[in-house]
């Protein structure tokens, strides 16, 4: 009986040991699966500096009111054009700005008067944020409202802030936490569910003198990402706006924030801390590597301005910033934008619909898949083929477990290397010199649990 006794210990002992090294990883909210299932995401700019005739310039625009904001004035105005330019290049979530820097209000918002209320298109009833997320709903996209709250050329408001330390700074800046607040319930109360609620520059909470918005989207979308105050973000900024992340970049990180507060620790060697992630964080918070498509040969336009198409990536471009941010385990924010008519213009819509075609041309048809769980699988051809793409996806609703994997082929003399790595996590695409296979090892080298492939794919492509 005593024997009994001590075998049972042992094997819930043992039971114990194996379950902590399964649940110690951190694992994505549904939320942040369907973000990182989505890949691509495109965020459309849009404001009334976009009717100007002149040159977007941030740091004058974030201080200078609109003169005339009068000039907003978008005749042809067609978000389902915008969405299935969206759509033809496989995005699969999209955002719209609703309020950008000059404070202005794409929808009928009771709270801010400075809103498209006030305008004299369509005799001031328009609401392109209604119009946007219908559109979304019908293409199949899920729709997404970012919210610009740091600043406000309007009101007055620099870095979250009403400037001055007198009675009049401090009614008007609770003026403003509360219209802020009451836009925040409007936006998140009226158009349904949302996928992502974005406050660009971060949201200073009740604990900084900001608004409590937090409370509000937890109330309202409690299915959505949030991103970002200082105390909650559900994905992470990757460091920079180049649309990519250095390899490795983990899907978890040490701080329920991204970078809204800690500057000393997250800023600190180039953003190293947000491109990277940490493999060892107590919080799933994986990378977006974002970029303007206008964005190429010095340009960097996340509006619209006339004269602009030179700025605009070419495809090979656009193809190596889908395998150095989608396969290296984040999702990429392409900014779209909208011009004065109301329309994404032509150049755009071709070169959204060149490289939807080229990744659907490259990465729709593998020569050979499996998946499977455990420290080695083995793909075998069904006969010899010339490899030049391996893509790798874990079962990330469990966490990222690898931690380190060896990728092997067979040629006519054996097995040769191909690539040593460490963080697989929702997608990993190695693209290297071509090799005739017989067949590819994937060895788990090391990992927190058993490990999961979901995936395990090889390609043939022309690059």
């Amino acid at each position: 009986m005593k024997k009994l006794r001590l075998l049972l210990l042992v094997c819930l002992w043992i039971h114990g040991i194996h379950s902590w090294g399964q649940t110690e990883v951190p694992r994505p909210t549904q939320a942040q699966l369907d973000w990182q299932d989505a890949e691509l995401v495109a965020v459309f700019h849009y404001d009334l500096h976009v009717f100007d005739g002149k040159a977007y310039n941030q740091a004058k625009n974030r201080i200078t009111p609109i003169p005339d904001y009068n000039i907003f004035n978008p005749t042809q105005l067609d978000t389902d054009q915008w969405i299935k330019a969206a759509k033809d290049a496989g995005f699969k979530i999209a955002i719209l700005t609703a309020t950008h820097e000059t404070g202005f209000a794409l929808y009928q918002s009771e709270v801010n008067p400075y809103s498209l209320k006030a305008v004299s298109w369509r005799e001031g009833t328009g609401d392109i944020v209604r119009d946007f997320v219908n559109s979304c709903r019908k293409y199949g996209i899920a729709p997404g409202i970012y919210i610009g709250i740091r600043w406000n050329s309007f009101f007055g408001v620099h870095d979250f802030k009403v400037n001055g330390d007198n009675g009049f700074a401090a009614n008007r800046q609770a003026y403003y936490n509360k219209m802020c607040e009451g836009m925040v319930e409007e936006l998140t109360s009226q158009y349904g569910e949302l996928a992502i609620i974005w406050f660009d520059g971060g949201a200073h909470g009740p604990e900084k003198g900001g608004p409590d918005v937090l409370s509000v989207f937890e109330k309202n979308q409690p299915n959505g990402i949030f991103y970002h105050n200082t105390q909650r973000a559900d994905i992470r900024w990757g460091g920079s706006e180049s649309g990519t992340v250095p390899y490795p970049s983990w899907g978890t990180y040490p701080f329920p924030y991204s970078h809204a507060t800690n500057g000393e620790v997250v800023f600190k060697n180039d953003f190293q801390l947000l491109k990277e992630g940490d493999p060892n964080g107590k919080y799933y918070m994986p990378a977006m590597s974002d970029a303007p498509l206008r964005g190429y040969n010095g340009g960097h336009e996340w509006f619209w301005e006339p004269d602009d198409e030179k700025h605009i990536f070419p495809l090979e471009h656009l193809m190596d910033m889908y395998t150095r941010s989608v396969g290296h385990n984040t999702s990429l924010i392409l900014g779209l934008t909208p011009n004065a008519d109301g329309l994404l213009p032509e150049e755009d819509v071709r070169r959204l619909k060149e490289w939807g075609d080229e990744i659907k041309s490259r990465f729709g048809s593998p020569l050979a898949e499996t998946s499977g769980t455990g420290n080695s699988l083995i793909l075998k051809l069904t006969k010899k083929a010339k490899i030049n793409h391996i893509i790798l996806q874990e079962d990330i609703a469990q966490g990222e477990r690898v931690r380190a994997f060896v990728l092997e082929g067979k040629t006519s003399t054996g097995w040769k290397p191909i690539f040593e790595g460490s963080v697989i996590g929702h997608k990993f695409i190695h693209a290297f010199e071509e090799m005739n296979l017989s067949e590819v090892r994937l060895t788990i080298k090391e990992s927190k649990g058993e490990p999961i492939l979901k995936s395990f794919k090889v390609f043939q492509s022309n690059r």
